[in-house]
This record gives C-alpha cells, structure tokens and sequence, in this order.
C-alpha cells in the first residue's frame, strides 16, 4: 500500500477532501477567481496526503506561459517570466492535462527549474490551455495518487470553467435579445398591440417584432426556430436581422420572405427550419400577409367564425427555391388579431396531458374580447399557467395581439 511519510494513505479521506473542492469549486466565480483560489486550497488540502506544498500559477500568452503568481511554499519568483509552450513539461501538461516530472526525465530544463525552486512538480492544465497550475512536490506519495487526485480536480475545474464561459454567452444572448424584442409598442391609432415571449430555455427560439415600414404601414411579425436553447437564439437574431433588412430595402412581401428563406438556407447554424408570419398593417385595417410555415394566427370579430390566417408557402430553411403567396384580411372596429407559437396551444394540463389547444385559447380569446391588448395578452398567458399548473415549460411560449377598438358611441 502507498505510504505518506511512513504512513499508509487513507483513500476514503483522501476522495473525501477531493469532493468537498470539488464543490468549493462549483460555488466560485468567475475563471481567474476560480484558478486562483483553486490552487492555494489544493495546497492547503492535500499537502499531507500527497506532499504537494507549493506552486506557481502559470497563464497562456500567445506562444509562452507567463508566471503570474505563486502560492504556499514556493520560491518567490519575478512575475512574468516567460517559458516557452514548447519547453517539454508545459507541453506534456499541455497534451496530457496533467504530468509529474522528476529532474531526471527527458526534456527538464534543471537550471530553469533549479531557479524556480523546483525538483519533482506535478502540473495540470485548466480552462482550455489558458493556464497551468504547477505544484512542487515532497517525494512522499506515490506518483499513481499524485496524479489520480490532480485529475479528478481538473476535470472539475474545467467543468466550472466552462460553466462560467458558457453563462457569459448566455448574458450575451439574452442582451442580444432584449434589445430584439420590441420595449413598447408603436404608436399606430386606430390599432393597439402588445406581445410577450417566455423563453423554455435562458434565451428562446421564438421572437415577435413590431417594425414601423411607413407613417402608414406597420409590419407585424412572429416566429419560432426549430430547436431550443442558444443555437435557436443565434437564429432568431439572423431571422431578425435579415427581415428588417429586406424590409428596409423596400422589398415587397412576397419578396423579402423568398430572400429571407435563402439566407436561412444558406446557415450553417443547426436551427435551421423558421417558422414565420410576417404582414403588413395598413391606417385603413387592409392586413396583407404571408405565413411561412408558421401555426396559423386567427382573425376575431364580433358574432362571427374565426378566420385562420394560413395563405404562404413553406417553414423557412429546407427549400432553396420555396415559393410563397400573399393572403389579406380587412380588420374592422371591434375585431382581433392574434398571433402564437405552439409552446401556447401545445401547453400540456398539469395532472391529464391533454393540450391547451386552439378551441381553448379561441375561448379565452372571445372571453378576453373588449379588452385591451394588454390585458388579454396577459389573461392567456394566466390561462395557460393555470392549465398546466406551473410545470416547467416544455416550449417557448410567444403571443402577439391586435386590436381594433370599437368605437365608441357618443
């Protein structure tokens, strides 16, 4: 059995201390802080179960390493000094993630080391290459354990890494969509609006846009990428992009859709496949439009059938040369437009599974009529949170709402 100091190690403390950093590692912050505080609690953890007394903190920069820091017992050093990638142990670190080397293995520079303060060390590499954390080591634990533990810590630690890489993406993404959401809804009399997104994931794959096309036209547009989570959100941001493009060049509808689907065509993105309805609003209640695949969204009047707003082409992405027609609809004092994604008609009940449905949400819809867009926006949502009881959302959930106010009498 391997001895420290004379003594047999004790492999159930020893994991145990290797979980609780493990966990310590799991509550730091962000990458440098992680490194940093990693590296003195390695020390103060385990410098009796594997003689590990001291180190140097190591960080990429171009084709060097640059010393930016000792901890415990090591030799203070001039912080910047510079080894090169290729010196033999930074490399084997580097390649294997984590070495032991002993003055006499191939490719030790001794005087370097001599330098350092430095006879048999152990090095891990963490956070992608970024650094190296070199530790000098008492010759009282076996090389097996040595290495055995120090992996266990990288793994977390570069776990925690790119936990903490990934999180800065997402505040990203969720930045890139706020500021694609629209914050209010234009001014546009006769007409009212007013939409929400709730994201399944941090960021979603669904988005409505309220786009001013002339002091006469509004363009109104909802979608839902195919997938969930950062690759849809990355989509939608295109989608978005190029629509308002299209759109600034003064394209015709049918047009802007058709240039649109091949720039979807084209991505490289996995989310692919954009689900869109986009139409255009005029002063005088003339909706023309064009549904690319979308769920379709329902015109409302008073005392009459709904109408269900279906006329257009393919989802966007999977056909180069898809094609696409226009449809209208004439809105008229008292009358509805409402646009969804499927996470609100798909919302499943919370004890039955059963969906929420269109015929449902046409009922709260009717119920909700009178009301202002606001108001009915939030009275489905509330509807759907009620049906399904408050569990977690297995889609994003988009809606946007027109409203052509009766007039009133005098």
């Amino acid at each position: 059995m391997p001895t420290v100091a004379g003594r047999p190690v004790d492999y159930r403390e020893l994991m145990k201390k290797v979980e609780r950093l493990v966990a310590t590692i799991q509550r730091l912050g962000n990458v440098e802080a992680t490194v940093r505080r990693v590296a003195g609690e390695i020390i103060d953890q385990f410098r009796g179960e594997l003689g590990l007394v001291g180190g140097r903190i190591y960080q990429r920069e171009q084709t060097d390493y640059v010393i930016r820091d000792t901890f415990g017992e090591a030799k203070p050093v001039e912080r910047g000094l510079r080894v090169p990638r290729a010196y033999a142990p930074i490399d084997a670190c580097v390649t294997n993630g984590v070495v032991y080397m002993e003055p006499d293995d191939p490719g030790v520079d001794r005087t370097l080391e001599e330098s350092l303060g430095v006879r048999e060390f152990a090095c891990i590499e963490v956070g992608d290459e970024d650094y190296i954390l070199a530790f000098n080591v008492d010759p009282v634990a076996s090389r097996e354990d040595i290495v055995f533990s120090l992996q266990i810590l990288r793994n977390a630690i570069n776990q925690k890494v790119r936990q903490e890489r990934m999180e800065e993406v997402f505040r990203e993404a969720r930045k890139i969509q706020a500021s694609i959401l629209p914050r209010k809804a234009p001014h546009y009399p006769p007409f009212e609006m007013a939409g929400r997104t709730d994201p399944m994931d941090r960021v979603a794959g669904d988005f409505f846009d309220l786009i001013p096309i002339t002091d006469k036209i509004l363009g109104l547009a909802i979608a839902d990428v195919s997938g969930h989570g950062l690759p849809a959100a990355l989509q939608v941001r295109d989608v978005h992009m190029g629509l308002r493009m299209g759109l600034a060049r003064d394209f015709k509808i049918v047009r802007t859709v058709e240039r649109l689907n091949g720039i979807i065509h084209k991505s490289t993105l996995t989310s692919r496949f954009v689900a869109l309805f986009y139409g255009e609003l005029e002063l005088n209640g003339t909706f023309i439009y064009v549904n690319a695949g979308h769920i379709a969204p329902f015109h409302l009047r008073p005392g009459e059938e709904a109408r269900f707003l279906g006329e257009g082409g393919p989802v966007l992405g999977p056909l180069a040369d898809a094609t696409y027609e226009r449809g209208f609809v004439k809105m008229q004092p008292g009358d509805l437009l409402v646009m969804f994604t499927d996470g609100i008609v798909e919302a499943r009940h919370r004890a039955s599974g059963e969906e929420f449905g269109i015929e449902r949400l046409l009922e709260v819809t009717r119920e909700l009529s009178g009301k202002a867009p606001t108001e009915v926006v939030q009275g489905i949502f509330a509807r759907v949170e009620e049906w399904t009881g408050g569990t977690p959302a297995e889609d994003d959930r988009t809606l946007l709402v027109v409203s052509h106010p009766p007039v009133s009498s005098p």
